[in-house]
């Protein structure tokens, strides 16, 4: 089949068009006055913020004029990454598409099912004329895959609709109904060096399993960050250690599944050093043989023996129980949700300048209280230890509504439609829902979408059934919304 005969054939026409403009995090102003364009040329008002997110409004349909407004959102941004190798300018080019055993995909990059669908099924509705539906307040916000930053700055007393429909799910019958907040929290560590002499030896950690660190945080894998610590902690039992540098992690929003430690020792005690890293790496092998199984721990050295600038021994002792002993992981589980994980942290970087090692932290909370107190810990301890900290990219959580008309509608709606039930889920990890929730008071809102396999990795696939299941719940929901 031809791309251009999929079904629904206006939402996949939209869908390729966006896929041709370059859009991924950071790079939206081009895909943003798209949208602003389709806005003009089908006659509808619309309105561009500085940060390029756009809100477009559409009158209802006959019948629907004076019916309650509905929201539509999703986010113009996507992750943009491509494989080795790929000559694509991810900042200028547009993706190529191909079909493959039902799924849509994009050759050698990602797609941008998350969100491109979201724009795409709006696009298509505000597009026609013949489908039935209330006014529609369309809500497509920038820079949601690098903190949520274009809904945390838009304003939205200009929006009436109290009912929103969130296009960014990708698993098909399965509707979310409410998030945890959270907050990103940098300890810096002053870091003061000397000079020293003896061997280098240097500790790297990889092929750890790693991982989403809110959905997956329940998982208890290992976190290499959290590991050196350990690993200094069992050295400076034995022998003198002196660290020269440090870093791990990728993401502060991902368990970091690498670590590299530089480490400067003397060297008569090079086969101790050898014999406590071989019984500490056969412990954390033995402990999380189930969770990482493809872990690696080495440790390599110099041949010779040299001068280093190491850190002030008092820095290396601060950074070792800043690493043992600040929280990590699972804090609570929800006593109200069997299975929910109601506050965590994790330790995604560490990375050192010239005047201080960062420590970086995802807090997350379905409760406002317990993520404060959370962050209240990290900073004590790392205040008593000589250190600063901030917080930034704070979002807030959005709470599960035991009353929810939007809810009810849209299960009986794909109860009716595909004779079985539709899961209802909160997660641990953030969307959008909480920011527009917290602007729009008693918003009523689900998030949902089609199936989208493997997102942002070059592997990303779009079920082509799934998003026309879902395109015509949309349009059965909109109709009973009047």
């Amino acid at each position: 089949m031809e791309l251009d005969q999929l079904e629904p054939k206006a939402v996949f026409r939209y869908f390729r068009e966006i896929c041709r403009i370059p859009h991924g995090s950071g790079n939206v102003e081009q895909i943003s006055n798209y949208c602003v364009d389709f806005a003009k040329e089908h006659g509808l008002e619309y309105r561009q913020d500085e940060s390029f997110n756009v809100i477009i409004w559409k009158k209802g349909t006959a019948g629907y004029e004076n019916s309650k407004p509905v929201i539509l959102q999703g986010h113009l941004d996507m992750v943009a990454v491509k494989e080795d190798g790929c000559e694509k300018n991810m900042e200028t080019d547009g993706l190529d598409l191909q079909l493959n055993d039902g799924f849509l995909e994009a050759n050698q990059t990602s797609l941008g099912g998350d969100d491109g669908i979201a724009i795409a099924y709006s696009l298509a509705l505000l597009d026609s004329d013949e489908i039935p539906h209330p006014p529609l307040e369309a809500v497509f916000t920038v820079n949601e895959e690098i903190g949520m930053l274009g809904a945390a700055a838009m304003e939205l007393s200009d929006l009436k609709g109290k009912t929103m429909l969130n296009i960014d799910s990708e698993e098909e019958g399965i509707f979310l109904a409410g998030c945890a907040g959270g907050a990103t929290v940098r300890c810096n560590i002053p870091l003061k060096r000397i000079k020293e002499q003896g061997i280098k030896r240097t500790v790297t950690l990889k092929n750890l399993t790693g991982g989403h660190s809110g959905v997956e945080i329940i998982c208890q894998r290992a976190n290499a960050n959290v590991l050196m610590g350990r690993i200094l902690l069992e050295l400076g039992k034995n022998l003198n250690v002196s660290v020269i540098s440090i870093c791990g992690g990728e993401k502060d929003n991902a368990i970091a599944k690498v670590g590299r430690l530089e480490l400067l020792i003397a060297p008569e005690d090079n086969e101790l050093f050898d014999a406590v890293i071989k019984d500490i790496v056969e412990t954390i092998k033995h402990e999380y043989e189930s969770t990482d199984p493809h872990m690696e721990i080495a440790a390599a050295q110099e041949a010779s023996v040299s001068e280093y600038s190491v850190y002030h021994g008092s820095v290396s002792m601060k950074l070792m129980l800043a690493l043992v002993h600040l929280p990590n992981g699972v804090m609570k589980m929800s006593n109200d949700i069997p299975g929910l994980v109601q506050t965590s942290l994790n330790l995604g970087i560490i990375a050192e300048n010239e005047d201080a090692v960062q420590l970086c932290y995802s807090v997350r909370s379905s409760m406002s209280s317990e993520k404060e107190w959370l962050i209240d810990r990290i900073y004590s301890l790392v205040e008593f230890l000589g250190g600063t900290c901030s917080t930034e990219g704070q979002y807030p959580a959005w709470e599960y509504r035991k009353d929810s008309p939007l809810r009810d509608l849209m299960m009986t709606v794909y109860e009716e439609l595909y004779g079985k039930k539709p899961v209802i889920q909160t997660i641990h990890a953030g969307v959008e829902c909480g920011i527009m929730a917290e602007k729009i008071p008693g918003l009523d809102c689900i998030s949902f979408g089609p199936d989208i396999i493997d997102i942002h990795t070059t592997k990303e696939r779009l079920d082509v059934a799934s998003v026309e299941r879902t395109w015509k719940m949309i349009l059965e929901v909109l109709k009973r919304l009047k």
